[in-house]
């Protein structure tokens, strides 16, 4: 795909968020803070709430580490306020549902799936200067799991603030992370 470490691509789409009225957002929008853009199928249908409920749990922790979350389908803003209206999974989410009814940023992501125009499920970590950072795909019937983002954000986040350090697998925040250099070839 190759889309690791490429800059965010110019979109308009329209926001449903809870408590306010429909609003704009574009790649500027983004720029400056951390972003996730989490793509999922349509709106009305089965692994796609519980996806969505599991990331609300911990929209309050991604806010605090300045990470806006932004739940993308194809779908129209209008689709998002009454699926929101209606379920009690997604009436209790507050973060912005983006409609791409035009599949702009399905497209600009390369997660269409042409002919079916809906979108794959998958989340895009973007830093602050709107440069792709982490990217995860899975297929139709595979939910993610919202802890394992936050963990990988926050490891992004580590390496971002420290130049020179990487975080080794399973690295939790606090961890020992390593600074790659000729003396540890061969000794991981």
């Amino acid at each position: 795909m190759g889309i690791i470490g490429s800059q965010i691509k110019p979109f308009t789409a329209t926001a449903f968020k809870a408590g306010e009225d429909f609003y704009e957002v574009t790649e500027e929008d983004v720029k400056g803070k951390w972003a996730v853009f989490f793509f999922y199928p349509a709106d009305f249908t089965f692994v796609c709430p519980t996806e969505l409920e599991d990331l609300g749990e911990q929209y309050n922790m991604l806010q605090k580490m300045d990470v806006e979350v932004y739940a993308v389908s194809t779908d129209t803003h209008f689709s998002h306020k009454a699926w929101h209206d209606t379920s009690d999974k997604i009436g209790k989410l507050t973060f912005p549902f983006l409609g791409d009814q035009n599949h702009v940023l399905a497209r600009n992501f390369d997660v269409l799936r042409e002919g079916a125009g809906l979108a794959d499920r998958a989340t895009f970590v973007v830093d602050p200067d709107g440069v792709i950072q982490i990217m995860e795909q899975t297929c139709e019937g595979v939910g993610r799991n919202a802890n394992e983002l936050a963990r990988k954000i926050k490891a992004a986040q580590y390496v971002r603030a420290n130049p020179g350090q990487v975080c080794p697998a399973a690295w939790e925040e606090g961890s020992d992370t390593l600074a790659p250099s000729l003396d540890l070839v061969g000794k991981i």
